[in-house]
């Protein structure tokens, strides 16, 4: 009963102080009417959920392939990932169920189909002639059973068993494909129908009868590029056999001291070269098994008295490529010599008696030689080699003096510098992308090869998006990149470097030891940016926030503008908390000049206070020389907060900019800070405690003060009677050389608008401290606030807080969500207002009012105002997002400026009117009387979300996201002339809900969350797109509208193109005629079943794939179309049958095995009597 009591007590001091009692609940009434009156057009087959397209690096890469005819290149990776390749704008991605790591990958070349072998022993078969790459078969085969001696002769061997199959082989225009396995056999299988050859090669028939030691695991296999019928065999151990396919048995062995890596063929099938673990090349010719032709060192220092030369790194790879004009090429990729400490990884062409080593940034993984011809017996003609590096792709112009790389039209560097947060926009001004691409276009490198990017396979998708949207990546070093990523492709646009305004430390002995973390002092943790007026801002790691104007001139700044902010909080030494004498409060910490931007309170900026404890010092020092600032993004304004006290300067948890108001907003676990970063000044400088005034509902005291400190700060409408404010409070940080602000009618103003301040303060402090005392014990009592509770203006009393001590550090609440807007702070507004809605991680929404200055050069004169509302919101949760609706449903855009160039005079009168703010548009509908409900706040935090009408402040709509989880992302998007709300939760669901209702419009469950990253990285964004950092390397988009799942077959390029295979070269007449050209194998006739027989079925499984008949009917239609289902019914009605004639065979063996045991019994006891049984 005394808790209704108070509520009663409360509802009644809060009618009279607002003194609109009699038409508070007609207001209610209205606002019920008016909601149920809002169309909402969105239902739940809107939404369907899908991956789009991932764009970035292949994370962990461990294969390449190429299609010479098809011109299309294909990765795969650790985790069983595929990613394929065309021309710009074309790529997919395919992934293994399996996630097993891929081992190779083998085009069927010009046939639109890739096999890939995983470290599970599984070899998969891809159709690549549908958008959206299927398996239509898979084997997986069963490690074989070993004998008891032969385990032992493995295990004397010491033989790795961690996977079967090590090699594979598939040679151009052959249906059959060699697999090598971890035991040196070597099986065959047949990729029409993914079944094995009887047809095996065993390891102890290929090599020498005499030899006791295992060879080792298969490294290479390739046929004689003359002969089709001889096989060459590369063991691990070092011994190369040449096997004769037709006779099964080695024609030629080849031995050699030091470990085989791999092999190559020279195109006339007379020599191959193999490359060893101790960097060497041997070059054997096929006839002299004895000893090779000739060795290389290609890094080994030649050593004197014909010595042999030092060993080297091993040589992981070599090719040997052949052209009709000059020397052959031989490439090669490690080889180093062992003394090359810190030597970067290398790539080395060995052009006749030239040799050039091409440094990396990375390990090299993988290469590939292009050549102009698919066929391995004609002369290769190499024009590029494609290097693939464990975090890049190189592709290198051997055509070129120089070897020049060309340039890589893949957005493949995202990861140039680690990801630390992204931003996407959706719907952005069309003006935008062709902007930041011309400032872009200047920063490209020079140096590459001019010719045409040589991987240009596949067709473009047709483009049903045309909407403009840009990708903005935050990276660890400090730079920002802006993407196009229009039309689900994605190209980099321009980059913008934020550490350069800083003074950067030669070594750690160097540093001032102010650093909050010791790598990466500049990374970028959070990014505003307003598309409509290209204003950009971005906060850091180090508790720095710099704020960009974008410019398509070229300007040098010669002073960098900068505040510093104290944003931690303590009070003087106070003898009783609770005594009548109020402490002189602190004044507000900003800044004069950039050389004095201290606090009056303090004398000079310093390294350390009266006690020896850090103080008033940044965590990065800016750079004082002239800064250039090419087209684009240019500097407005560094803010930096500052060591108070020996305590670090938390880091920023939240940002707002705006450009209509020039303000921009920052908080964090300690308070909230304020710029106007057109005057350059401090507005705000609170507390997160402070924010509250008397209001704070979870009372929390004061903490001990320390005795020594100085006071720090205090907001705008805190001031009262004693408290000294500095003359320059709100002056430009450049009033001090000399700017026309720095006048006495300037001062004059200032003083007087400060006495106009304390005089309202004072004035309501007297009239409403009885109320507001009585509010606070009741606001303090229910964990949620009622809506209906109407905090009186400017009731922002000054709280006492002290630093916090590591002890509570966790009890913080920290600033949330910022959000600039035009709406009704209050309940008794009959108009909207410029204000600005906080949000805490307690769950708290305040509202501060923000009374800016007429337009033109009174905006640059007169301050802005900032004072509290009194509107106090409570949720469940912290909040992670406010936004606002109009009666119509739609969204209500912050006020914006229109990008202007600010660089290039211009008429006083255009300044006024590019200057102004765009107006907030009011329902027509609404009458001066029927104002009353003219707009809803959606807030959004991590475990509710609640739709508020304003002015009223009713809550019409609440929806519990989740009970058992937190939402880790929630946006306010549009989607089909509409909006609702869409999250991302920690259990891994993706929830959207209609607006205001908040009714469930989706709820899949798509991915959990695995690491931060995804939680740093994940956005959504209007019409139905979002996307995350799937990997440290790659971006992935999804879309959530039925619509765009719908168009996205049409939108996705095509991998496959029908292109006819170039001509087998010319054998000529002498060839022809005494058979020195190529010679054919009928490999049907060797590996079929009425040859070699049937494989046993416990060696592979065969396991029909997903895009089989499913796959033939997404991509296939007509004659052709009917043709290969036809064709693949019959394969799969063959293969039934197969089994049934399997089954049937042993059926008949199994009889035929009863009917002999029965005939020898018979036998037995043929002629035996009855009694000698």
């Amino acid at each position: 009963m005394r808790k209704f009591n108070i509520r009663k007590v409360l509802d009644g001091l809060t009618a009279v102080s607002s003194s609109s009692s009699a038409s508070s609940s007609s207001q209610q009434q209205q606002s019920g009417n008016r909601e149920s009156d809002i169309p909402e057009t969105l239902q739940s087959e809107h939404f369907q959920l899908c991956k789009t397209v991932r764009h970035g690096f292949p994370y962990q890469p461990s294969a390449l392939a190429f299609d010479p005819v098809q011109k299309i290149l294909a990765i795969g990776t650790q985790t069983g990932a595929l990613r394929l390749f065309g021309r710009p704008g074309v790529e997919c991605y395919c992934q293994h169920d399996s996630e097993a790591a891929v081992i190779q990958l083998q085009f069927l070349i010009n046939e639109g189909a890739l096999v890939s072998a995983l470290a599970d022993d599984t070899l998969h078969l891809w159709n690549l002639r549908q958008k959206r790459p299927a398996i239509l078969h898979s084997l997986k085969f069963n490690r074989e059973r070993q004998r008891s001696t032969q385990k032992q002769t493995e295990k004397e061997a010491g033989i790795r068993l961690d996977k079967w199959i090590t090699f594979c082989h598939l040679p151009f225009q052959s249906k059959w494909l060699y697999v090598g396995t971890e035991r040196g056999n070597i099986h065959i299988v047949n990729v029409e129908s993914f079944t094995l050859s009887g047809y095996v090669i065993m390891w102890n028939k290929a090599i020498e009868l005499s030899s006791k030691s295992h060879p080792g695991p298969v490294v290479h296999i390739s046929d004689n590029p003359m002969d089709e019928g001889k096989l060459l065999i590369g063991y691990e151990s070092g011994t190369v056999v040449l096997w004769d396919l037709k006779s099964k048995k080695a024609d030629y062995r080849y031995t050699h001291d030091e470990a085989i890596h791999s092999v190559a063929w020279h195109h006339e099938g007379k020599q191959f070269i193999c490359s060893h673990s101790d960097g060497t090349l041997t070059i054997w010719n096929i006839k002299s098994p004895a000893k090779p032709l000739q060795t290389i060192t290609p890094h080994g220092k030649q050593l004197k008295d014909g010595k042999k030369p030092e060993p080297c790194k091993p040589i992981l790879k070599v090719e040997y490529k052949t052209a009709r004009a000059g020397e052959p090429f031989i490439i090669l990729s490690g080889g180093l010599s062992y003394d090359t400490v810190g030597r970067r990884p290398c790539l080395t062409v060995m052009h006749g008696k030239s040799t050039a080593v091409l440094e990396m940034d990375y390990s090299v993984v993988d290469f590939l030689t292009l050549c102009e011809t698919p066929y391995p017996n004609d002369f290769q003609e190499p024009y590029a080699v494609v290097v693939l590096l464990e975090k890049d792709l190189v592709v290198i112009d051997l055509a070129q003096n120089g070897y020049p790389i060309f340039e890589n039209p893949y957005p493949l560097n995202i990861h140039e510098s680690p990801v630390t947060c992204c931003e996407y926009f959706a719907d952005c001004p069309v003006d935008l992308i062709p902007a930041l691409y011309s400032v872009g276009a200047r920063q490209k490198r020079q140096g590459y090869s001019k010719k045409e990017w040589p991987i240009s396979g596949g067709n473009w998708g047709s483009v049903t998006q045309s909407y403009p949207e840009i990708i903005i990546t935050g990276h660890a070093d400090g730079s920002i990149k802006f993407w196009d990523a229009s039309a689900i492709t994605l190209q980099v646009l321009y980059k913008l470097k934020t550490a350069k305004v800083f003074e950067k430390s030669r070594s750690k002995d160097d540093r001032p030891n102010t650093d909050i973390v010791d790598e990466d002092p500049y990374a970028i943790q959070i990014i505003s940016w307003c598309p409509e007026s290209r204003m950009l801002c971005i906060a850091g790691v180090s508790a720095h926030v710099i704020i960009y104007r974008f410019s398509k001139q070229e300007v040098t700044t010669e002073v960098i503008p900068m505040l510093e902010v104290r944003l931690l909080y303590e009070i003087n030494d106070i003898d009783s908390p609770d005594g009548e004498q109020a402490p002189p409060l602190p004044t507000p910490g900003t800044g004069s000049n950039p050389q004095s931007i201290a606090p009056q309170s303090h004398p000079s900026t310093s390294s350390s206070s009266s006690d020896g404890l850090r103080d008033n010092v940044p965590c990065l020092k800016i750079k004082s020389s002239p800064l250039k600032q090419s087209a684009g993004y240019h500097i407005e304004l560094v803010i930096q907060l500052v060591w108070v006290s020996g305590e670090p300067p938390q880091q920023i948890t939240s940002l707002a900019v705006n450009s209509a108001y020039g303000l921009v907003v920052f908080g964090n676990c300690n308070g909230i800070a304020m710029v106007d970063y057109l005057q350059k000044t401090v507005l705000l400088n609170l507390g997160t405690i402070e924010l509250y005034g008397s209001n704070d509902p979870y009372r929390r005291e004061p903490r001990s003060p320390r005795k020594s400190r100085q006071p720090s700060g205090a907001g705008l409408c805190d001031i009262n009677e004693g408290t000294t404010v500095p003359e320059d409070r709100c002056k430009s940080p450049t009033s001090g050389s000399g700017s026309p602000n720095n006048s006495d009618d300037d001062d004059q103003k200032m003083n007087n608008f400060i006495e106009k301040v304390k005089t309202k303060g004072r004035k309501f402090s007297k009239m409403v401290a009885n109320d507001i005392a009585k509010m606070s014990r009741k606001l303090s009592l229910p964990t949620e606030l009622k809506p209906d509770l109407d905090v009186r203006d400017n009731s922002f009393s000054r709280s006492r807080s002290s630093s916090v001590t590591s002890i509570d550090k966790e009890s913080r609440e920290a600033i949330s969500a910022l959000h600039f807007c035009e709406t009704f702070t209050r309940k008794a507004d009959t108009s909207p207002s410029p204000c600005l809605w906080v949000g805490t991680t307690l769950g708290t929404v305040l509202v501060i009012v923000l009374n800016l200055p007429p337009g033109g050069e009174q905006r640059l004169s007169q301050p802005v105002i900032v004072s509290p509302s009194g509107t106090i919101l409570r949720l469940k949760g912290a909040i992670l997002r406010v936004a606002f609706l109009d009666t119509t449903g739609s969204l209500v855009p912050p006020a914006r400026e229109p990008w202007r160039e600010h660089n290039v005079s211009e008429d006083k009168d255009e300044k006024d009117k590019s200057k102004k703010r765009r107006p907030v548009s009011v329902s027509p509908s609404s009458s001066s009387q029927e104002i009353s409900e003219n707009q809803y706040a959606v807030i959004c935090s991590e475990k509710q979300a609640k739709v508020i009408s304003l002015p009223s402040q009713n809550c019409i709509h609440k929806q519990n996201i989740t009970e058992t989880s937190f939402v880790l992302r929630g946006d306010i998007v549009a989607l089909s002339n509409s909006s609702c709300l869409a999250c991302f939760c920690a259990n891994g669901h993706i929830m959207t809900f209609s607006l205001p209702s908040l009714r469930p419009l989706l709820d899949v469950y798509y991915l959990p969350l695995t690491n931060m990253r995804i939680a740093r990285t994940f956005c959504f964004t209007n019409n139905g797109q979002a996307l995350y950092l799937v990997s440290p390397t790659e971006i992935q988009r999804i879309t959530y509208s039925q619509e765009t799942c719908e168009n996205l077959q049409e939108m996705l390029g095509e991998l496959f193109t029908p292109v006819e295979t170039p001509e087998a070269p010319n054998r000529g007449f002498f060839k022809g005629l005494f058979g020195g050209g190529a010679q054919s194998l009928d490999r049907e006739e060797l590996f079929g079943e009425s040859a070699s027989g049937k494989a046993s079925r416990s060696l592979a499984q065969h396991i029909p794939g997903p895009g089989g008949i499913e796959g033939v009917k997404g991509s296939a239609s007509g004659v052709i179309g009917e043709l290969a289902r036809a064709r693949i019914a019959l394969d799969e009605r063959g293969q039934k049958l197969g089994e049934l004639d399997e089954r049937t065979a042993a059926m008949l063996s199994s009889a035929d095995s009863f009917s002999k045991h029965a005939h020898e019994m018979m036998m037995k006891y043929k002629d035996k009597k009855w009694y000698q049984f």
